[in-house]
């Protein structure tokens, strides 16, 4: 099971009420409720490994080298060394130390990669595995790696973590009419302004499904653009035309990488903390008894 950690924590941030709090008035709420999704994730899946992927650079270089714009709109602070520093509500970025103590205290793998987003990681991880992979996430640009031949599927939350929509093939096919690879090549099409991407201007999700599902892929319908024969409309092909540029580097930024350079770790499943009385010491410091405790009953074989 491959965690998208910051797209859990946010979820946990919103959802649960900023009054939860440590006893010096810190606001706890996405630990607790990121520790409680992952107890309730493991309590109902049982998976024999688990990994916490990170963000170690939100918004890499070599995705903005190829499109400027890509999360431009997300950014706070600019650096020139560095990553660059994302728009975090104030009360949630200093949590995210609070939980990455927490999932070291606790044993729980944690990974991230400089240069690199927590999608490649989990790109990486699902490439390189040999069992069944759950990938538990919020972000539908990672439905791009569901494949059930491999037994690669997406859990997506809906409501907390008790409530998961199971994104199969099947279940892409019946809602976009693509499969895990063909998600990837609708995505650039359509764009997506949530992450800064333009896409093919008046190509939106349906016309994309449909012309994937005439031409096979993005490279298919590049190659109708340039058929005098092919089916596609005058104005189709001439944005299509005219899109090229954009197209020819979309699918480096869109698709995940799968070829990470992982450091080594033991992704397995801890029954017991690893550092007991660190989490005890976490636990009293912020007042996270109830979600401590509800995790190390979950990890309990």
């Amino acid at each position: 099971m491959l965690l998208d950690t910051a797209s859990l924590y946010y979820r946990a941030y919103f959802g649960v009420p900023d009054s939860v709090k440590a006893p010096d008035g810190t606001p706890v709420n996405a630990v607790r409720g990121l520790l409680d999704f992952i107890g309730r994730l493991v309590q109902d899946h049982r998976p024999d490994d688990l990994v916490a992927c990170m963000d170690a650079d939100w918004r890499p270089h070599w995705r903005v080298e190829l499109i400027p714009s890509y999360k431009a709109h997300r950014v706070a602070v600019e650096t020139e060394t560095g990553p660059d520093v994302e728009e975090t509500p104030d009360t949630l970025a200093p949590q995210v130390p609070i939980i990455e103590a927490a999932l070291d205290a606790f044993g729980i793998a944690r990974v991230g990669v400089a240069g690199y987003e927590a999608d490649d990681v989990i790109g990486t991880l699902t490439a390189r595995a040999t069992g069944p992979v759950d990938i538990v996430t919020g972000d539908r640009d990672l439905y791009q790696l569901v494949d059930d031949a491999r037994r690669r599927r997406v859990l997506y939350p809906l409501k907390g973590v008790g409530t998961l929509q199971v994104t199969d093939e099947a279940w892409l096919r019946e809602k976009y009419g693509v499969d895990g690879p063909g998600y990837a090549d609708l995505a650039l099409l359509r764009g997506d302004p949530s992450d800064g991407l333009p896409g093919v201007p008046g190509i939106g999700e349906k016309t994309a499904a449909k012309l994937l599902d005439a031409y096979g892929d993005l490279a298919g319908i590049l190659a109708a653009v340039g058929d005098p024969k092919s089916k596609l409309t005058p104005t189709q092909r001439k944005r299509l035309e005219e899109s090229r540029p954009y197209l020819a580097v979309a699918p480096k930024v869109v698709k995940v990488a799968s070829d990470v350079p992982l450091p080594a770790f033991d992704p397995t499943l801890p029954h017991l903390p690893a550092q007991p009385e660190l989490v005890d010491a976490l636990a009293h410091r912020w007042g996270l008894g109830g979600a401590v405790s509800r995790l190390s009953g979950a990890l309990r074989p």
